[in-house]
């Protein structure tokens, strides 16, 4: 499995996982089909996040970055903030309260990309949203 679906709101994308992310992904695929909400971004410009507390999920940092393009979602694997996952729809750099943050790189959406604004928006201007990631 190389690609998945994800729902969120009343749109879908389809992802690709990233080879250079190996650990990330394969810990994301074990946990599949992944449910969730979505929530907006607070520091970091235009992206939504879901927050994970302080899931340990034994992971370190690999293909990561700070400056994710529409489109590629980063997992935060924990330390200086809470683990998440983030969804950039537009200009990201990726931070909390403590300061910027990098994330793992692991995967990037293939299809509906002309969808991730209205998406960004539409949780920025209603709230939370459900998401789910499943196997194609």
């Amino acid at each position: 499995m190389d690609r998945i679906r994800i729902k969120a709101g009343r749109w879908e994308f389809i992802a690709r996982f990233e080879d250079k992310a190996p650990k990330t992904v394969a810990k994301f695929k074990s946990m599949l089909p992944y449910k969730e909400r979505i929530i907006h971004v607070r520091w970091s410009g235009e992206g939504c996040w879901i927050p994970l507390g302080d899931l340990n999920l034994e992971l370190s940092h690999e293909n990561h970055t700070s400056y994710p393009a529409p489109g590629e979602i980063l997992l935060y694997p924990g330390g200086l903030s809470e683990t998440e996952i983030l969804l950039a729809y537009g200009g990201v750099h990726f931070a909390s309260k403590v300061g910027q943050l990098a994330g793992n790189h692991f995967l990037t959406v293939i299809e509906g990309n002309e969808h991730l604004r209205s998406l960004g928006e539409y949780v920025l201007w209603h709230g939370a949203q459900d998401i789910v990631f499943e196997a194609l």
